[in-house]
C-alpha cells in the first residue's frame, strides 16, 4: 500500500539532493529516517567505559599530532632538531 505526502518545494529539492540513481524517494526517506540520532546514543556507556573511551581519543589525537609534525619536519629537511625546536618553542 502507498500513501501520498505533500512536500513544499524546497523540502522536495532536499529529499531529491539526497536520492541515489537507483533509488525510490521511498527508499530514501527510509536511509535517512532510520539514522541515528546523537541523542538516542546517550548514556548507553558507563562512567568508566566514557572515561576509558575519552582518554583512548585524546591519546590517539596527541600522537595524530606528533605523527604530522614529525612528517612536516622531514619535508623541510630538518629532521629530529625541528621537532625538538618546534615542540618546545609552544610551551
Amino acid at each position: 500500500m502507498s500513501k501520498s505526502i505533500r512536500l513544499s518545494e524546497e523540502a522536495y529539492e532536499r529529499l531529491a539532493a539526497h536520492k541515489g540513481e537507483d533509488e525510490t524517494f521511498s527508499e530514501v526517506v527510509l536511509r535517512l529516517a532510520g539514522e541515528r540520532s546523537l541523542l538516542e546514543l546517550a548514556g548507553i556507556l558507563s562512567d568508566e567505559e566514557a572515561t576509558a573511551l575519552r582518554d583512548a581519543v585524546e591519546e590517539r589525537r596527541g600522537r595524530r599530532t606528533n605523527e604530522r609534525t614529525r612528517r612536516d619536519c622531514r619535508s623541510n629537511g630538518r629532521g629530529v632538531t625541528c621537532c625538538s625546536i618546534r615542540r618546545f618553542s609552544s610551551t
